[in-house]
């Protein structure tokens, strides 16, 4: 174990871990689709386990009411382009780690060479149109897609790898309407959180929980409920 693992010390010693699942973190690369509410804690929480390389992609700018739940800005930040300013703060957390800032608008045309050889796609976005480009990727690269979304006080996580696996767009076929979203900082966190663990999980060689599986959590009551997910022949992405 090399002394620069000292610092990971306490996950180093979690049942199944050791240095081994340590070092395959330091060698990963992690492609993060938004640095908002869900990306805050994406970002953070990797970085701090010591993934060795990490990607983060947003086009939007700091705004004041992203304040309540993007732990990664503060007032000084608004205006400012959200993804290298996220990159200072995550370097300051951890050098070890080095972070990509990619400051673009995700689309069809430009998505494979966004993600280029990352293992794993985090799917932290806020609207379709970059969801399904990000879905097609991961499909492309053959790599795990880590879907998050928040509404209100209801959070819900999901993994999709095809072939085994539906994708994306076998649950969601079509977009739904888009409007500004009810959000809750302690729920974003909480689904980034359980995100960045999923994908800790098919990054050190474990099985991935929730792999074509839904998992729907609604926080006002604490009532967590769990779907498998059905894979569609019709599906114009993923199916045959």
């Amino acid at each position: 174990m090399t002394e620069n693992f000292e610092r990971y010390q306490r996950q180093i010693i979690l049942d199944g871990w050791g240095a081994e699942a340590q070092k395959r973190l330091k060698k990963s690369r992690v492609f993060i689709a938004g640095i908002g509410g869900l990306g805050c804690p994406v970002a953070l929480n990797l970085t701090l386990a010591g993934v060795g390389h990490i990607t983060i992609c947003d086009s939007d700018k700091v705004d004041v009411t992203n304040l309540n739940r993007q732990f990664l800005y503060n007032n000084t930040c608004i205006g400012l382009e959200k993804s290298p300013t996220a990159q200072r703060y995550l370097q300051r957390v951890n050098p070890d780690t080095q972070v990509e800032a990619l400051y673009e608008k995700i689309r069809p045309e430009n998505v494979d060479a966004l993600v280029a050889d990352a293992q794993i796609i985090i799917d932290c976005l806020d609207n379709f149109e970059a969801r399904y480009a990000i879905n097609q990727c991961a499909i492309r690269k053959k790599i795990p897609l880590v879907h998050g979304a928040v509404w209100g006080m209801e959070g819900r996580l999901a993994v999709f790898h095809p072939p085994n696996t539906p994708c994306l767009s076998c649950i969601f076929p079509e977009a739904p309407v888009t409007s500004s979203t009810p959000v809750l900082g302690a729920v974003t966190s909480t689904i980034g959180s359980m995100q960045a663990i999923e994908a800790i999980h098919f990054l050190t060689g474990e099985k991935m929980a929730l792999k074509g599986r839904l998992l729907i959590m609604d926080f006002s009551t604490m009532k967590f409920q769990q779907f498998k997910l059905s894979k569609k022949s019709s599906c114009m992405v993923c199916g045959h």
